[in-house]
Formats: structure tokens, C-alpha cells, sequence
């Protein structure tokens, strides 16, 4: 076998294997805290070679079936009541929208401080209470 498709094939498969380490752990923390595999997803999609915009973008794409998947378990089990939700869905529809429109204005750059930022901001919430 050539020296660079040895090494190429090397690398998908290193990739392969990332690809499902990382989707075992974003859903793991997906199900436990509900949507947070997305703080996970973007940084695993980064680092299997996407844009910062790209990494939120596919990001929210495989959250959404993960949410869903985890929603409908909660539900069934009785752990949730849909009319719980009710009184965040309109403002969130509206906040995702303008979201989605933030994004292709905002530079790369100022996306990864906004999303460090947030994520240093939750985790210090997070231990000190």
C-alpha cells in the first residue's frame, strides 16, 4: 500500500473511532443534563476538522434527535409533564430564530469567546451552588 493512503486510512479510522467516542459522550451528558452534549459536540466537531460556524451549526443537529430521544423517554416514564414546558417554548422558538440569524453575522472569532464565555460562566454557576 502507497506510504499516504496508509496514512490517510490510518486517520479516517482514527476519526471513526473519535466520531463514536464522542457521540457516546454527548449523549451520555445530553441525557443527564438535558441538551448540554451540545457543549461537548462543539468542540469534538472542531477538532474532527470543521469552522467554528460549522461545528454550532452541526452541533444543534445532532442535539436535536438526542433531545428528542431523551424528551420522549422522560415523558413516557412520568419523569415530565409536556404542560411544564409549555411557558418556554414560544420565547425559545423566537430566541432560536434569532439565534440562527446571529450566527451568519458573527465572526468567528467573537463565536468562541461568546460560547468560552458561557461555558465558564456555567461552570462556575454550577460549583458554586
Amino acid at each position: 500500500m502507497h506510504k499516504s493512503l496508509k496514512k490517510s486510512n490510518t486517520n479516517f479510522m482514527k476519526n471513526k473511532l473519535l466520531t463514536y467516542v464522542f457521540g457516546l459522550f454527548i449523549g451520555i451528558i445530553n441525557g443527564l443534563l438535558g441538551a448540554g452534549g451540545g457543549m461537548l459536540a462543539v468542540p469534538a466537531l472542531k477538532k474532527l476538522s470543521l469552522s467554528a460556524k460549522d461545528a454550532h451549526r452541526n452541533a444543534i443537529a445532532v442535539i436535536l434527535p438526542l433531545c428528542i430521544l431523551s424528551a420522549a423517554l422522560y415523558l413516557f416514564r412520568g419523569d415530565v409533564k409536556i404542560s411544564d414546558t409549555f411557558v418556554f417554548i414560544p420565547s425559545g422558538l423566537v430566541g432560536a430564530a434569532f439565534g440562527t440569524f446571529l450566527l451568519k453575522k458573527i465572526s468567528p472569532k467573537w463565536l468562541t469567546v461568546i460560547f468560552g464565555g458561557f461555558m465558564v460562566y456555567t461552570g462556575v454557576r454550577f460549583f458554586f451552588k
